[in-house]
């Protein structure tokens, strides 16, 4: 009989034990209601519209581009023509200045910008390539690029010059086409008719 009484009371203080210990881990987990478990979710909305515009914006980048091309092109400045806008990047300027050194190296200020607007204003036009490297690569349109001369670290006004340019300054009344008369080896240039002709140091511009 004390057996029987004993036994039973321990069966009950195991039963008792693992119960509390039950309670214990049961009160320690907590479950995320439903309205937290939205709060802490992520939303990727794909159709979303908004974009990092900011940056681009400034430089006076339209937001139909942005749409077009996004913003991670590289672009760094904005030529507006009343044809259309050319879009630029660092290695354009950099190119263009390449060009503007090479070719005028010695000419006035006034010259420098002049050279860089005959670039931007064979861009917009229809009878040249529509990229900056393209008018500059297109085969013998300049002689910097066929001697090699093209090469060099452009210096501080030759960027400023481009800059200028790219703002809207255009001393060459919109040539298409410059040459120095005295040093020139291409013959057409100096018997073909020339319209809107004009000087600025060694340099003739002109459209034909």
């Amino acid at each position: 009989m004390r057996k029987l009484i004993f036994s039973t009371f321990f069966i009950l203080n195991i039963v008792l034990f693992y119960s509390k210990v039950s309670y214990s881990l049961d009160s320690n987990v907590k479950t995320i209601p439903s309205y937290e478990k939205n709060k802490i979710s992520i939303n990727i909305d794909n159709n979303s519209s908004s974009k990092p515009t900011k940056n681009i914006m400034s430089r006076g980048v339209s937001s139909e581009y942005i749409d077009l091309y996004g913003e991670k092109d590289g672009v760094v400045e904005v030529f507006n023509h009343s044809n259309k806008s050319i879009y630029l990047t660092e290695d354009d300027v950099h190119l263009m200045a390449q060009v503007v050194y090479a070719e005028s190296k010695g000419e006035p200020y006034e010259g420098k910008v002049a050279v860089a607007s005959v670039i931007l204003n064979r861009v917009v036009n229809p009878k040249f390539p529509n990229t900056i490297s393209g008018v500059i690569m297109q085969k013998n349109a300049f002689s910097c690029v066929k001697n090699g001369v093209i090469n060099v670290e452009p210096d501080t006004d030759s960027y400023k010059a481009v800059k200028d340019a790219i703002k809207g300054a255009d001393p060459s009344n919109n040539a298409l086409f410059f040459y120095n008369p005295k040093s020139s080896t291409c013959s057409w240039m100096g018997q073909i008719e020339k319209k809107n002709k004009k000087s600025i140091g060694q340099h003739v511009f002109f459209q034909i």
